[in-house]
């Protein structure tokens, strides 16, 4: 049975650090394109960051580049998103998803995840000015 389990939400301050989990069963996360993506009320799905871990290989949006950092744990079959140098505008419910290696290379990563296809129920981040 798939299952992806957000955890590590929280609220902070401006400029504190959260460190999101997302652990999964199911599947190996190295094979697979694991993505972080975040909604706030009223605001379409937007995508934060994508890795590829059997390629080393990550993709982050603007917005976030510099201050967050995608990795996976293997052993723990979990995918983490550090997340540094927090700003109110980072306040969302995040969520972590899968799709097809080869989404990690195709799709925009700012978009809403169209085509990852298995969903964890996600973690909500408050950040406070």
């Amino acid at each position: 049975q798939v299952q992806l389990v957000e955890s590590g939400g929280g609220s902070v301050q401006a400029g504190g650090s959260l460190r999101l989990s997302c652990a999964v069963s199911g599947f190996p996360v190295s094979s697979y394109c694991i993505g972080w993506f975040r909604q706030a009320p009223g605001k379409e799905r937007e995508g934060v960051a994508l890795i590829d871990a059997k390629a080393d290989f990550t993709r982050y949006t603007d917005s976030v580049k510099g201050r967050f950092a995608i990795s996976q744990d293997s052993a723990k079959n979990t995918v983490f998103l550090q997340m540094d140098s927090l700003k109110p505008e980072d306040t969302s419910m995040y969520y972590c998803a899968s799709a097809l290696r080869s989404y990690c290379y195709t799709v925009a990563v700012s978009g809403s995840g169209a085509g990852f296809n298995y969903w964890g129920q996600g973690t909500q981040v408050t950040v406070s000015s």
